[in-house]
């Protein structure tokens, strides 16, 4: 199999540099609209597909995002893995501004954002003990590395509702409860690309303290100045990436994790949820047919 890296770019990061062949993609999704269209290309052996999380020019806060649609839409488009870029803040002193980390765990405390593709007619239970790819995440790290740039291959990400930043108390309860970084986007994301099969991997982009000890607080000023050097980084280690993921993609546990997953009787799965998802289940639903 070859590889088609689905890239969701987060606060920052708006496009990518030099892809063959480019052009946007407008994908209708039975769950809605998604974020943008997608920037559909290629760098060397590797198919890219490129979204904007929050849409070209930042129009959609992270508790808006229509995060199934553009899961969705992804995997219509025949993505093998997902790689997320992200901004987000950091409680760890070790972790400093303009650093980069790959994220290996989360902690989830957002709050009323659809979080599964699996309804009434159609219940699934995927595994999430380790909710990233190990070795999709070890490419990304070896890529920022391989550019120059500062990577923690490992760290916890609270994801949290937003669009409001931490309080100086919810900060240092975040800290003191083992997290490492704070952001508003890897959950649900991280959940809905399993229940996917998509192999993710989180990129986060450091660009403040957040707010855990007097005299920090957070300002939209100066992380959009220290964003404008972790895009560039970003962009530059999507190309490296892309040069060292080799030529053929072997199989990963992910790709088949809907094996173990689906509890409902075949006779009282409902007809309307198989349909919706569609793309989602497609290869289950193909073993299902000849099984």
């Amino acid at each position: 199999m070859s590889w088609t890296i689905g890239i969701i770019g987060g606060s920052g990061l708006y496009a990518i540099d030099g892809l063959e062949d480019a052009r946007w993609i407008s994908v209708e999704s039975p769950w809605g609209a998604s974020s943008d269209a997608v920037l559909a290309g290629r760098i060397g052996h590797v198919e890219l597909r490129f979204l904007p999380r929050h849409g070209r020019g930042h129009r959609i806060p992270p508790h808006q995002l229509n995060v199934r649609a553009n899961i969705d839409v992804l995997k219509r488009l025949g993505c093998t893995d997902l790689l997320a870029i992200s901004a987000v803040g950091s409680l760890n002193a070790a972790m400093k501004p303009g650093d980069f980390t790959v994220v290996d765990q989360f902690i989830d405390r957002t709050k009323g954002r659809p979080s599964t593709f699996f309804e009434t007619g159609l219940v699934g239970h995927v595994p999430m003990a380790d909710p990233t790819c190990p070795r999709l995440s070890a490419f990304a790290a070896d890529a920022v590395a391989a550019c120059g740039g500062r990577v923690h291959r490992a760290g916890t990400y609270l994801a949290m509702e937003g669009p409001a930043f931490s309080t100086r108390a919810e900060s240092r309860l975040h800290r003191s409860q083992g997290c490492d970084l704070v952001g508003m986007t890897g959950m649900p994301e991280a959940k809905l690309a399993r229940e996917a099969e998509l192999p993710y991997a989180l990129l986060a982009m450091v660009t403040d303290f957040d707010c855990w000890h007097d005299g920090d607080d957070v300002d939209v000023a100066n992380i959009m100045a220290v964003m404008q050097g972790n895009a560039a980084l970003a962009r530059a280690s999507v190309k490296a990436l892309c040069a060292a993921l080799p030529p053929v993609r072997d199989a990963s546990p992910i790709d088949t994790v809907l094996d173990q997953a689906i509890m409902t009787a075949p006779d009282v799965r409902d007809p309307a949820i198989l349909a919706k998802n569609e793309a989602i289940l497609a290869r289950w639903l193909a073993n299902q047919r000849t099984g």
